[in-house]
């Protein structure tokens, strides 16, 4: 049977097929390897069967008891039993076993000497009595002579007697077949530390999706205030007012629940603060207990006093929903609490209308949130490289995920843009859509049972147990029995039917995308408020219910075996300086922005310049081109004007040269008096082509 396999691009497979059996007709030579090929197909196909449709392990009998003489041996009654390779082992009668001649020859052959007939070392030593196939050449015939140039000397075995020998090895040596479907589901996740880490993140800001879509899209609208959100205010401010008034931090029972009634009021608040003030006065008409609104906004800000002064880490241990926790009281306190609101964050109190309050240290963890599902995301599809969906390695890569915020002051009430709400919402409806397709595949390839790849062909019988040289309990319970589908996937009966019954409605399926909400195009919009943020997230859903099938064990069922694998972790330093690149791609975007401004303001000055250069006259356009030469650094060339007068200058050296005027002589004839004023010199201007060179106007 061959073990590499391989299929073309057209459908047809590329190398042989691991079954060849031989095919005969009229007035064919029959050799022996016809023949042999027959015996190995059948051979083969019926090890085959065994293998994968029973498993390993004991059929029938095999059952073994202590000897009705004592001392150091036991007795297999017959039985039939399979090993992994699909090998049937029959003890057609009763076989009686030296137990203590076996240990002997494991020590001698694992040590090479010979350990004697002293066994007293042996008490309390457990060991497993297994049973191994074997086969014998037996019959040995003398082959008739052939043409063949070497032929066969002496005899040759004409049968193959298949039989079996007894074997002992350490009570821990042996290998466990069975198969939980956990176990691939493991290897899929990975540890599952890190991946309920990145689930954890991923329902966080399931909560959070459909009110960022609403706040970031929602410019200038009102939410609908109805009876819920008034039995919500008259509930939440009754209790705050009983609590809210005392001295010192609230225990950490009664934090909680205070958080929870500061939230809900708040949120019926900033309803009522998103409209003007006639929906105002409508409101208050038709809910008369708006009218104590001013007192309501007391009771907020009382309350969250109380709360600062507290200790948040022991009301909240869970760090996810600390941070919620801070952002409900520090959002209330800003927007919520101020009479008539908060007018110049109306995002962030549209967000806390929705009983989801958006603080600034929320939103940088958001972005670390999203940052570590996209990683751990391609992680696993890079490892794993197995999923239903083709595409969802290249979408995951795709998600542009916006950079890393610096940790803000958990009390800041730094406000956010439009945009940067709509990204967020954006990146976190992909990865959770991607989330959800990853884990979906991985439980539904769970249901695809694995072959079998072990080596260990031994089977157990029992256990046995020694007190010197005299076995004293024997055990057969917890050896592997055939199951129908095999001993490997016999754990998954008692769940097989209502898994085949979530795969029906999940598998093979594409995970549907998240759809914002749909917003009116006029009128009040109308959003529920997000019950349970604070409390214990509760997974719900097929898919919830088939990993919960996949990994909790049911009574008496092998746990599944996590892989260990190496964990890297992002050291405080590169986080660091995460940020500290965060912060400068910020300053680079700014001075971008200013070199840009000015640049266009030195494009708008040359058009200037251009245009009173066509309105200069054109007697001074030559006046000004001059001006332009000698505006050059002192010393340096003058421009077109000096080099066309330069020759002039230089003919007129020698003659100055003559007079004797650089040796400090007399000024020649005709010069200007000592006492009279220098007269300035003639202007010159540009020559033109014809003109010759030192010629003035």
């Amino acid at each position: 049977m061959r073990t590499d396999c391989g299929c073309g691009c057209g459908g047809d497979a590329t190398r042989t097929s691991a079954f060849v059996r031989p095919r005969f007709f009229a007035g064919q030579l029959l050799t022996e390897d016809d023949l042999s090929l027959l015996v190995d197909y059948t051979t083969a196909k019926r090890r085959l069967h065994n293998r994968s449709l029973y498993g390993p392990g004991v059929v029938c009998g095999l059952t073994v008891t202590c000897a009705p003489c004592g001392g150091g041996a036991v007795t297999v009654q017959p039985g039939h039993a399979l090993d992994c390779a699909g090998n049937d082992i029959v003890v057609p009668c009763a076989e009686q076993v030296d137990v203590r001649a076996l240990v002997r020859e494991r020590r001698t052959a694992a040590l090479g000497t010979d350990c004697g007939d002293d066994c007293d070392d042996d008490a309390g030593r457990r060991y497993g009595l297994y049973v191994r196939y074997r086969e014998l050449p037996v019959e040995p015939v003398a082959p008739y002579a052939t043409e063949e140039p070497c032929p066969t000397p002496g005899c040759v075995p004409s049968r193959v007697q298949e039989g079996f020998l007894f074997v002992v090895r350490c009570d821990d040596d042996g290998e466990d077949h069975r198969h939980n479907p956990g176990t691939r589901l493991l290897a899929r996740v990975g540890d599952l530390a890190r991946a309920d880490r990145a689930r954890t993140r991923d329902r966080r800001l399931g909560h959070y999706l459909d009110a960022l879509f609403t706040a970031s899209s929602a410019t200038g609208t009102t939410f609908r205030f109805d009876a819920s959100d008034a039995r919500r205010y008259a509930a939440s401010l009754a209790w705050l007012r009983e609590h809210a008034g005392g001295e010192g931090p609230p225990p950490p029972p009664a934090a909680r629940e205070m958080t929870e009634h500061v939230r809900a009021l708040a949120a019926s608040v900033a309803r009522y603060d998103t409209h003007d003030e006639a929906g105002q006065e409508r409101l208050r008409r038709a809910y008369p207990d708006l009218a104590g609104v001013r007192e309501a906004r007391a009771a907020l800000g009382a309350a969250c006093d109380r709360l600062r002064s507290g200790e948040p880490e022991a009301a909240w241990p869970d760090p996810l929903r600390r941070t919620l926790a801070r952002a409900v009281v520090t959002e209330t306190a800003a927007r919520a609490v101020p009479d008539g609101g908060d007018p110049d964050a109306p995002l962030e109190v549209r967000m806390l209308a929705q009983g989801t309050p958006l603080s600034h240290a929320l939103r940088a963890e958001f972005r670390a949130d999203l940052a570590l599902i996209r990683e751990w995301l391609l992680g696993r599809l890079d490892q794993t490289g197995e999923t239903g969906d083709c595409r969802l390695r290249a979408r995951t890569a795709a998600v542009d995920v916006p950079p890393p915020l610096p940790a803000p002051p958990s009390d800041s009430t730094a406000t956010a843009t439009a945009a940067e709400v709509r990204q967020t919402a954006e990146v976190g409806a992909a990865l959770t859509a991607a989330l959800r397709s990853f884990l979906t595949d991985a439980a539904c390839a769970t249901l695809n049972p694995p072959c079998g790849d072990s080596t260990d062909t031994d089977v157990l019988l029992a256990h046995v147990e020694l007190d010197g040289c005299e076995v004293v309990r024997v055990c057969s319970a917890t050896r592997e029995q055939v199951l129908p589908g095999g001993s490997a996937y016999g754990e998954w009966l008692p769940k097989l039917y209502r898994l085949r019954e979530l795969a029906e409605r999940l598998c093979c399926r594409p995970v549907p995308p998240h759809d914002p909400p749909e917003l009116p195009p006029d009128g009040d919009v109308a959003r529920p408020y997000a019950q349970g943020l604070l409390g214990d997230w509760p997974r719900g859903g097929d898919l919830e219910e088939m990993l919960s099938l996949l990994l909790t064990p049911a009574p008496g069922e092998t746990p599944p075996k996590a892989l260990h694998e190496q964990v890297y972790t992002t050291p405080a330093e590169v986080t660091d300086s995460l940020r500290e690149l965060a912060a400068l791609r910020a300053r680079v975007t700014e001075l971008t922005t200013a070199l840009e401004g000015v640049r266009a303001e030195l494009g708008s000055a040359q058009t200037q310049v251009a245009g009173l250069r066509r309105q200069v006259p054109e007697g001074l356009e030559a006046r000004l081109a001059g001006l332009e030469g000698t505006a050059g650094p002192a010393g340096a060339d003058s421009g077109p004007a000096d080099a066309a007068s330069g020759p002039a200058d230089a003919a007129a050296g020698p003659a100055d040269a003559s007079s004797g005027h650089a040796g400090g002589g007399p000024e020649p004839s005709g010069g200007p008096a000592p006492d009279e004023p220098a007269q300035p010199p003639a202007r010159r201007t540009r020559s033109s082509r014809g003109r010759k060179t030192g010629e003035t106007s």
